[in-house]
């Protein structure tokens, strides 16, 4: 009995750890912007070669500001209105289409392009 018991408290501990949401999402605009400007930060940082306490210094200043380097402008505030309209559509189109995770990315990214 007692068997029984420590196997389905072991089941569900192991089920709850499991469960994953299955539905794919793209990143809000705030994390496109975030990606960008620490993509555009570690380059900055390798350009000027610091390391260590020096760069977590620089990513923190350059991260946080913005103001450095050539994370000042974020990739969603250089986009047209066309463009928006365009991903906005094809992301549409997906959702329609029910795709999810690499089905979905690829049908954007081929649907941006055409």
């Amino acid at each position: 009995m007692k068997f029984t018991g420590m196997l389905s408290i072991l089941v569900l501990l192991l089920s709850s750890g499991v469960v994953v949401d299955a539905r794919a999402t793209d990143p809000s605009p705030a994390q496109l912007v975030q990606r960008e400007r620490m993509g555009n930060c570690n380059k900055e940082a390798k350009l000027k070669g610091v390391k260590g306490n020096e760069r977590k210094e620089f990513m923190k200043e350059c991260l946080s500001s913005g103001k450095k380097g050539t994370a000042e402008k974020p990739a969603m505030e250089t986009k047209t209105a066309e463009e928006k309209e365009k991903i906005k559509t094809c992301r549409n189109e997906a959702k329609q289409k029910k795709l999810q995770g690499d089905a979905r990315k690829a049908f954007v990214s081929q649907c941006l392009e055409g």
